[in-house]
């Protein structure tokens, strides 16, 4: 899936991996701005909206640990740092200072794209207003008290079904992969594969299901949709 226009900001002051970031970025329909000091891209990064930063951990002017512990009192925009040095002091530092994300250097461009777009996507719907209640047929989802019913009666469910079917109903008549809603729901670290979704998606069905109604539908070669 390809989110368009998107800005994105990159601080690096390598000039060959900040214009191989863009391009990969720009390719797949993300705009960007490049800025290779530490203290003028936090200036940039204040004062301008961005969908996600990739900030280099060693700039001239800040480093990027400053950097980001001056957005984080402002902003709660995804971080993704990228570094030399794979230490896992620095890991630890950068993600205790509110990074979302660390990958060291040399990096696969492609699977920078495919974390740029899961750490957007991730923050949208964290930050998206939400109605109370999401009523679909006799199937009422509250968000706030995290409980189900179907015509009215309690249905007991695990967070994560819970989380899938919530995820789903939000983004009704929407086909999602198996790969795209375990990154979703379980996170890309998360120990396990695509195919619990599929599990998961069969026990929500089972408790669901009323007159031949199963509410989430699979779409073949695609994945599975709420409808």
């Amino acid at each position: 899936m390809v989110i368009s226009m998107k800005r994105i900001l990159i601080i690096e002051d390598d000039k060959e991996i900040a214009e191989l970031e863009r391009d990969y970025l720009e390719i797949n329909g993300f705009s960007c701005d490049i800025e290779d000091r530490g203290d003028s891209g936090l200036k940039k990064a204040l004062e301008n909206d961005y969908s996600l930063f990739i900030i280099d951990i060693m700039l001239p002017g800040l480093d990027g640990f400053a950097i980001i512990s001056e957005i984080r009192k402002k902003k709660q925009t995804p971080v993704i740092f990228l570094s030399a040095k794979g230490d896992d002091i620095d890991k630890i530092r950068g993600l205790g200072l509110g990074a979302d994300d660390y990958m060291t250097k040399p990096f696969s461009p492609n699977e920078l794209v495919a974390r740029v777009k899961a750490h957007i996507s991730r923050h949208e719907i964290l930050t998206m207003p939400q109605s109370a209640v999401i009523k679909i047929r006799g199937l009422e989802i509250d968000v706030d008290e995290h409980t189900v019913k179907l015509d009215g009666k309690l249905v007991t469910m695990t967070a994560k079904e819970f989380d899938l079917l919530l995820f789903l109903a939000e983004n009704k008549n929407r086909a999602f992969s198996k790969d795209r809603l375990f990154d979703r729901i379980w996170g890309m670290d998360a120990i396990g594969d695509a195919s619990t979704v599929a599990v998961h998606i069969q026990r929500i069905r089972d408790k669901i299901c009323v007159n031949g109604d199963k509410f989430i539908e699979t779409v073949w070669g695609v994945g599975y949709k709420l409808v």
